[in-house]
């Protein structure tokens, strides 16, 4: 046999043997979940907040916060990030319950005190459910989802499905594939991905206002993937960069503060377009 051949047979074996890795250790590098035991507390200064568990139709347990305010103007759903539990991400509720929202989060398969075998149907299942729970006591013109990072994908995928008042994305990708696409350009990840999340596909089905919040800055998750989908249906979404703002530091910006207090309180402007100039053509040069 060839030299030449012999090479090319160990680095085809060499790139097969990555791929079946990656293929079965990828969650090990998408998520980062903190586990906490049956017993722990949550507990938040200044904030009305009850736990909850909701059991699936193949024996899991997802388990949530709910945080209340008195007389809410509505209800925020909010899909977090990859990492850590509810026990962290419950501080980011005050941005909305100052607002008067209550505040809905859940910790995926795996996370914190929810269990099951983890995947993207059963993700997508488990929030689905989680969303119908709501929507029996809420209205759906009352409902708003939230996806922080990871949760922006699922954000997505459910508000394709249904019908809330609003869609807010904080620092979206194009998709999963795309993001670690970045970090590994030679694999075929488009075959080996378990958990591609293609959002800007199913965006292209959500009818609700859309608004992205991103962090000019995000090193790990580009602008330019939020300049992307807000290009996908232009009519109905808002683009809303933070300068400077990177990817897990969006809450230390007073930008991003007034920004997500003008989308959840404003109302939509209903102007007379023929008044405006916005068929006015501008003359050419001489």
């Amino acid at each position: 046999m060839p030299a030449w051949l012999n090479i090319l047979i160990t680095v085809l074996a060499i790139y097969i043997g990555i791929s079946i890795a990656l293929y079965y250790l990828q969650e090990y590098f998408l998520f980062k979940p903190e586990k906490l035991p049956k017993d722990f507390k949550f507990y938040y200064d200044n904030q009305i907040v009850e736990e909850y568990n909701l059991e699936t139709r193949d024996g899991a347990t997802i388990n949530g916060l709910h945080f209340r305010v008195k007389n809410p103007r509505g209800v925020v759903m909010y899909l977090k990030g990859n990492s850590k539990s509810i026990k962290g991400w419950g501080k980011f509720a005050v941005d909305f319950t100052r607002n008067k929202y209550d505040v809905i989060m859940v910790d995926y398969r795996g996370f914190g005190k929810s269990t099951g075998k983890r995947s993207q149907k059963a993700i997508k299942n488990d929030l689905q459910y989680v969303y119908n729970t709501i929507r029996e006591r809420v209205d759906e013109k009352y409902i708003i989802l939230y996806g922080r990072s990871l949760g922006s994908g699922f954000a997505t995928k459910l508000a394709s499905m249904n019908n809330p008042k609003m869609l807010i994305l904080d620092a979206p990708y194009y998709s999963l594939s795309k993001v670690t696409g970045r970090y590994m350009p030679f694999m075929p990840l488009s075959i080996i991905m378990r958990y591609p999340l293609p959002t800007y596909k199913w965006l292209k089905y959500v009818n609700c206002p859309v608004r992205i919040i991103h962090g000019t800055q995000d090193k790990l998750i580009p602008f330019s993937s939020s300049v992307k989908l807000s290009q996908i249906k232009p009519k109905q979404t808002r683009l809303y960069p933070v300068i400077g703002g990177g990817h897990k530091n969006l809450n230390n910006f007073e930008e991003y503060h007034k920004i997500l207090e003008e989308i959840i309180t404003a109302k939509d402007a209903n102007i007379d377009l023929s008044t405006t100039s916005l068929h006015v053509k501008h003359s050419a040069k001489k």
